[in-house]
């Protein structure tokens, strides 16, 4: 069961996915995004009107959330846009992997698509890189849930750098099979799901025979060591004084109590919710996700 801390006042059937390929009208130090756009029912809003735009985490991509992403849009009738951030999926690569930039390819996007009120929400990754843009440009957005992640320099865990290790042996291997690569990955993870949500940034390059990695592996492994750093040090120079959901795995270790006070002073109207998961909330308890998503978002009398 979801437990809620409130710390400061205050059956149709599941419609199609459109996916696109990122716009080339961005600005040029901007990573044009890639993304899949789910439609709500026909008395549903405008696409342009309060649309939710939602982030994955470090390799993960578009399709993680897709399930969910359907209710979203089908529940609360908004139009949902799934997208890649750079680096990950059908997004450019670019030399330079941090929050800022990320931030600043969401920003890039929501204007692409003339959005009004957009909602963000993200996890882990996607979850830093939705509380840098609300702090950067807080007229831009109308809320945010951030899922298993905080406004704090942490960490991150030693296993994403054995990650890169093991997908670079696979890159350089030369597998044929994702068989084949599931098993030198398995001496770098035991976990079957979390294996699995790694190999699916495989991919057959156009005329080869081998398989290979979508995500940039160089570039990603240059940019752990600030990955779980938060570009905001004061929340005096940078607050966001609307809604905010933060969404955290009661056996994750990303958001302890003792970092609640600083989320509260960089988010001043955030809602806390706790959820029997680990890290990967949202795949692990989708409908308890949902259910305090589609709360946060329903309009209170």
């Amino acid at each position: 069961m979801a437990t809620r801390r409130i710390v400061s006042p205050r059956s149709l059937p599941l419609r199609p996915i459109i996916s696109r390929p990122y716009s080339s009208s961005a600005a040029h130090h901007r990573v044009p995004l890639a993304y899949d756009h789910h439609i709500p029912p026909k008395d549903g809003r405008h696409k342009q009107d309060a649309p939710i735009i939602f982030m994955h985490g470090l390799f993960g991509s578009k399709k993680n959330n897709r399930s969910v992403s359907k209710v979203l849009a089908r529940d609360l009738k908004r139009h949902v846009y799934t997208v890649d951030l750079r680096n990950h999926g059908d997004s450019p690569h670019a030399p330079r992997h941090d929050y800022i930039a990320m931030a600043d390819d969401v920003a890039g996007f929501i204007r692409d698509h003339d959005m009004q009120n957009p909602t963000l929400i993200g996890h882990s990754m996607g979850a830093k890189t939705a509380m840098t843009l609300g702090l950067t440009e807080p007229d831009l957005i109308a809320d945010l849930v951030s899922v298993d992640n905080a406004p704090i320099d942490a960490t991150l865990e030693s296993s994403f750098a054995r990650y890169i290790q093991g997908m670079r042996r696979i890159d350089e291997a030369g597998v044929t099979k994702q068989a084949e690569a599931d098993k030198i990955l398995a001496e770098y993870e035991e976990e079957v799901p979390i294996r699995q949500f790694l190999l699916g940034n495989l991919h057959r390059p156009a005329d080869s025979a081998t398989q290979k990695f979508r995500v940039p592996l160089a570039t990603l492994a240059k940019s752990l060591g600030h990955l779980g750093d938060f570009p905001f040090k004061d929340p005096a120079q940078a607050r966001f004084e609307k809604p905010a959901l933060f969404v955290r795995g009661t056996r994750s270790r990303y958001v302890p109590d003792e970092v609640i006070p600083v989320i509260g002073q960089f988010f001043p109207r955030f809602t806390l919710v706790d959820i029997e998961a680990g890290h990967w909330v949202i795949s692990e308890k989708p409908e308890e996700f949902i259910r305090a998503v589609i709360e946060f978002l329903t309009p209170k009398e």
